[in-house]
């Protein structure tokens, strides 16, 4: 019985994933989204982006360096997803850093990811 639960959850999980993923997508379709650790790392320095996505699977100074920088500029950042995915759905090759330079797709992002992380017992 433990087996169907866990596989159910599992199957859940990578529903709302791919959600995240497709609307990742979509920002990128409509000139929302960069990617890139420079191109990021200059957007957030000039002030465009509204929303920093680091991947889970980063390095450990990739997510520190991104994680000190939107502190310090008061800029939303969320650890997400893995590397070759996200490439992939933004139609690129392996990414660990994403930035949203669009309020309406930042926040909707933001409660998509938030929502997803407190399904699974995130906070």
């Amino acid at each position: 019985m433990r087996h169907w639960k866990s596989n159910l959850w599992s199957r859940l999980r990578e529903m709302m994933d791919n959600r995240v993923y497709s609307f990742l997508g979509l920002a990128t379709k409509a000139g929302k989204l960069i990617s890139g650790d420079e191109t990021c790392e200059r957007a957030i320095k000039a002030g465009k982006a509204r929303l920093v996505i680091v991947t889970e699977d980063a390095s450990g100074n990739t997510r520190k360096k991104f994680m000190d920088m939107c502190s310090y500029r008061n800029i939303d950042i969320r650890c997400f997803g893995k590397k070759e995915k996200l490439g992939r759905h933004i139609g690129k090759s392996v990414r660990s850093v994403v930035a949203v330079i669009d309020g309406s797709f930042a926040e909707r992002l933001l409660e998509m990811i938030d929502d997803h992380g407190k399904e699974y017992g995130g906070v």
